[in-house]
């Protein structure tokens, strides 16, 4: 399960830092970027000792615009997105929001020696949903591959699920969801969420 996180967390590495940059194709996007933004990683000397704090401020900053945690919230649900009412969909989108940074930045703390290596891309300049591969190297292990699911919006593209070995984020989480809904209703997943949201944030207090 750590292994699976630390390779999740990579999901967090590939966006666009630059706001100004012009507009670019999603493997570009991807091959570019995250050179970079694991070079930050690499150096950041706080992120290196454990510091979740500086891990969650630089995905605040430079992740958070690029994916579409509404999207991601609803696949994740499923079919019971449907019964919750407005607020709790907020409360919903909310605090998955909240679950994934906090999961993968304290992952992300782990980061040492990876590096990634990108498969050709496959897609047409018309779709306006494409899948970039991509795979997690280390020393004395087996590569681990993850896609990104894109979708092109008006605002340029968005990640809205991530693949690793073969598992998709939001249908990992749907499982779980759906049997929390079913013991407490909508309301008992966001309290669930809200509290490992807390547990996870106990240790950034620390």
């Amino acid at each position: 399960m750590k292994k699976f996180l630390l390779s999740l967390c990579l999901m967090f590495t590939m966006l666009p830092a630059f706001a100004g940059d012009a507009p670019k194709g999603p493997d570009a996007l991807v091959r570019e970027v995250s050179d970079d933004v694991l070079t930050i990683v690499r150096q950041d000397k706080a992120i290196q000792s454990g510091d979740t704090r500086r891990v969650i401020d630089l995905v605040e900053e430079k992740v958070l615009p690029h994916f579409n945690f509404r999207r991601m919230t609803m696949l994740a649900v499923g079919k019971d997105w449907r019964q919750a009412s407005p607020e709790q969909q907020g409360k919903l989108v909310e605090a998955f929001r909240t679950l994934l940074v906090r999961t993968y930045s304290n992952a992300l703390t782990q980061y040492r020696e990876q590096t990634i290596g990108y498969k050709p891309a496959k897609f047409a300049e018309a779709d306006t949903a494409v899948r970039v591969q991509t795979e997690v190297r280390q020393a004395g292990a087996q590569p681990i591959n993850i896609d990104y699911t894109l979708e092109k919006t008006p605002e340029g593209w968005k990640v809205f699920d991530v693949v690793v070995a073969g598992v998709s984020l939001v249908t990992n989480y749907r499982g779980t969801f759906a049997q929390e809904i079913r013991a407490g209703g909508v309301d008992g997943l966001i309290k669930s969420l809200e509290q490992k949201n807390r547990d996870l944030a106990a240790p950034a207090r620390t």
